[in-house]
């Protein structure tokens, strides 16, 4: 049989280990407390109908204890949902504590409101950006450095190590049996060959701008032009030899000329042989010049 008054005398006057005793006054630390201060009327042992709010994840529910359950500790609290509502959570509590004492009713409203109002600030500082405070672990930070530093070191030697077994291997040192990491070897080949591929890919073909060939092809025609001249002129002497000797040159001056050509050359002698052209050339004092063809 369960006697509330008893109960609280021992809670009271003897030990309670939910009672918190400050220069202000007493407190309650059972979760279940509707106002949190340790009296008769607000403590969740002593009295065997009670009612309180609590809140599981940001989700209220409403707890009511009844003395027809005292008998069956794991079913003494009876729990109700409440909407997120807060008028509606408020018609709620109204209809199941319709019949329950009037402090017991405007307490449980009280907490919650209270509840309600820290439940609208928690999500907006949920909102709000605000900057964190993170501890700077100088242990490890310490030990990390000198791992790195201790890293480097090692990678700075292997490589130093590595690149003088490559010299030596180049050179013959150890002459031509030995052993040797196959797989060390094997990349060495790779980057040579990358190397090669690389500097031919550098190597690009160098582009030139040059003129035409019309310079080239005015300066054949006047050495043609010359040669004519010269052609009457030796035609003039009537030496046969010396034509051909001159027909020669010019095809040796030319260097690119082929054998058609000159066999041209040598039956533009023998036709020429046939005509000949004499060139007069008479000067007056009045006129400037005045050439004269005679067949």
């Amino acid at each position: 049989m369960q006697h509330d008054e008893v109960t609280w005398q021992i809670i009271r006057h003897s030990h309670c280990s939910y009672m918190t005793k400050t220069v202000t006054g007493n407190f309650c630390r059972n979760l279940y407390n509707v106002t949190g201060i340790c009296n008769r009327s607000s403590c969740p042992l002593a009295n065997s109908r009670y009612v309180t709010i609590r809140d599981h994840d940001g989700v209220f529910y409403l707890y009511m204890k009844a003395i027809e359950r005292a008998h069956r500790p794991n079913e003494q609290w009876e729990r109700v949902k409440l909407p997120r509502n807060y008028e509606k959570a408020l018609e709620l509590v109204d209809k199941h504590l319709e019949f329950w004492p009037k402090f017991l009713v405007h307490k449980t409203k009280q907490r919650l409101t209270k509840m309600t109002q820290y439940r609208i600030r928690m999500r907006k500082l949920q909102l709000k950006v605000r900057e964190k405070i993170v501890t700077m672990p100088r242990k490890q930070i310490k030990r990390e450095a000198r791992r790195e530093e201790k890293a480097e070191r090692a990678a700075v030697l292997d490589k130093s190590i590595e690149q003088e077994l490559l010299e030596r291997l180049k050179k013959g040192v150890y002459g031509d049996i030995y052993n040797y990491p196959v797989q060390a070897y094997d990349n060495v080949l790779k980057m040579e060959e990358m190397q090669a591929a690389s500097e031919d890919e550098e190597e690009e073909p160098e582009v030139e701008y040059v003129e035409g060939y019309d310079e080239l092809e005015e300066e054949e025609d006047m050495e043609d032009f010359g040669g004519w001249a010269i052609d009457e002129s030796l035609r003039n002497d009537g030496s046969d030899e010396e034509i051909e000797a001159f027909n020669q040159k010019k095809l040796k001056r030319r260097q690119g000329g082929s054998e058609s050509d000159l066999g041209n050359l040598k039956e533009n002698s023998k036709l020429k042989k046939k005509g000949r052209v004499i060139i007069e050339v008479e000067h007056d004092d009045d006129t400037d010049q005045r050439q004269t063809a005679v067949q």
